[in-house]
């Protein structure tokens, strides 16, 4: 299966309580800024009927089991039949006795686990919210493909969905499109590292100098 991530963003790369002010229990005072229309609501709609399998960190699949786990199985909402009915497995160590129906606990070598189901047939092994998950993804070179939400608001704190310091990646973008209420959505896979200029200071110089005179 294919590892894919589906993230919203603010612009200033914010990921933390997208839909609601107490959706995160650590304080964070300006949730609830993830405001679809119909056009964005659309794409995570059919981003999840490619579904084959979910994976989620603890805490996104805590929110996940409260909301969409309170849909009717009988739901006409692709998202809420997609996460009934396909296998969701959960990165943690502290959950043993999940209530959500087809929901497995990953222990041990993760990323052996995690290599595991990417070696699996199907579509896509998708992974929702789960920023700390996505992280640690990243850095162990296991995404596939990166779907960004961006929404057109700076909220100035909170937890970003890349770290300060970390590797570095090169992106090849595959899709890009902007919603009528200014919602940009980006669609990346990874491409090895980035390519850094050697040009020096006094190369541009003389280049600006020669060039632009």
């Amino acid at each position: 299966m294919k590892l894919t991530t589906t993230t919203q963003l603010s612009l200033d790369g914010v990921m933390q309580s997208p839909g609601g002010p107490d959706e995160d229990d650590r304080g964070f005072t300006r949730g609830g800024w993830a405001h679809f229309d119909s056009e964005s609501g659309e794409f995570v709609d059919q981003v999840f009927q490619r579904a084959d399998a979910f994976l989620f960190g603890r805490k996104t699949y805590d929110v996940f089991a409260y909301s969409w786990g309170a849909a009717p199985k009988t739901s006409k909402s692709p998202i809420a039949a997609a996460l009934h009915t396909k296998p969701k497995y959960v990165v943690s160590s502290t959950l043993h006795n999940p209530e959500w129906d087809n929901t497995k606990i990953l222990s041990g070598d993760f990323a052996v686990a995690i290599a595991n189901l990417r070696a699996q047939a199907g579509g896509e092994l998708q992974v929702h919210g789960s920023g700390q998950l996505i992280r640690w993804l990243l850095q162990n070179h296991l995404i596939d493909e990166m779907n960004l939400i961006i929404f057109p608001v700076i909220l100035g704190q909170g937890i970003r969905l890349f770290p300060d310091v970390g590797n570095d990646f090169a992106l090849q973008l595959v899709e890009s499109s902007v919603k009528p209420n200014g919602t940009i959505i980006q669609v990346y896979r990874p491409k090895g590292n980035p390519e850094y200029s050697t040009v020096t200071k006094e190369e541009t110089h003389n280049m600006f100098k020669q060039n632009f005179g």
